[in-house]
């Protein structure tokens, strides 16, 4: 086990690579964060899609591509991560993707430390935040 605390100096910079959600209907998935991003996902396989950005990627898969993993892993889980997208106008993504009222967590709002935000469930339940920064 590697330690994440090693004194030892690191010969390599590690950097983030993507979020990965897994599902059991991909097609629906994908096509939901397709209209979310604006951007057709890459699919290399019928099990898997792919959405590149400049910061992350965001990936996702079918159960059957976790099989090996035992229940380490479940589909329609997640409690505790967000899939957050910086955008220049939360209102107009907002109402752009028109949520129904069953999958809007929050609508826009501006937080206490001056990021507008709108959360929003995708088809799985998870939670998705369109989110900007104050200008300076």
């Amino acid at each position: 086990m590697v330690s994440l605390h090693s004194p030892t100096p690191r010969r390599y910079v590690m950097s983030f690579s993507s979020i990965r959600i897994i599902t059991h209907d991909v097609d629906r998935l994908a096509a939901f964060y397709e209209r979310v991003v604006a951007t057709a996902p890459e699919r290399p396989a019928p099990v898997f899609a792919r959405f590149a950005g400049r910061g992350a990627t965001l990936a996702i898969a079918d159960v059957e591509t976790i099989g090996m993993l035992g229940d380490a892993v479940s589909a329609h889980a997640n409690q505790s991560v967000l899939v957050e997208f910086e955008v220049s106008d939360v209102d107009e993504e907002f109402a752009r993707l028109r949520p129904k009222s069953t999958d809007v967590v929050l609508a826009p709002t501006t937080m206490p430390w001056g990021n507008r935000s709108a959360l929003i469930r995708d088809p799985d339940g998870n939670v998705v935040n369109l989110f900007s920064t104050p200008a300076p």
